[in-house]
């Protein structure tokens, strides 16, 4: 691995972030960390309960804490951000700071929208709960989201485990 052997995942909710983050994190035999996770982990609630009891912006600041303390760890990983996390030039910045390759999960929004609802997660997903306002933040989130250093876009078919392949092999070009 290269860029200091940390791979920062995002992409729209239902991208498919954290399955395919923990494919490629398998396939290079390094751990895995999911965002959310480490925050609820920092925060003693998750995102959705962050984002309903103290407010988008309070979740910003905690989520780009616990992505500071999980890069600052060192140790070689693979990293799944939540889909807002990469909009804020802080995150970005840290991410280039210590380092690590973005890859941006290119996947269409019908597909993103289509998987949320396939998993029951409108409710679990603050962000979601209301489809067209999913699909219009969808269209605002782009622009940064085309700011990852390595772009892999997502087919409705494809297996996370292709998709880590395709990631894993751009890190072994890049090499």
């Amino acid at each position: 691995m290269s860029r200091g052997g940390r791979v920062v995942i995002t992409g729209f909710m239902g991208a498919g972030k954290t399955t395919v983050g923990r494919a490629l994190a398998r396939l290079l035999g390094v751990p895995f960390v999911d965002l959310d996770d480490a925050l609820a982990e920092d925060e003693g609630r998750g995102p959705r309960e962050l984002i309903d009891e103290e407010g988008e912006d309070y979740f910003r600041a905690a989520e780009t804490r616990a992505l500071r303390r999980v890069l600052e760890e060192g140790a070689a990983r693979v990293v799944a951000t939540g889909g807002g996390a990469w909009t804020l030039e802080r995150n970005r910045a840290l991410v280039r700071e210590h380092g690590c390759l973005s890859v941006w999960l290119d996947a269409p929004c019908e597909l993103c929208l289509r998987r949320i609802g396939e998993q029951g997660g409108a409710s679990d997903r603050p962000f979601a709960r209301d489809p067209a306002r999913a699909a219009r933040l969808y269209e605002q989130r782009l622009d940064a989201y085309a700011r990852a250093d390595l772009r892999v876009s997502v087919a409705p078919d494809a297996s996370p485990d292709e998709l880590a392949a395709a990631i894993a092999a751009s890190l072994a070009s890049d090499a």
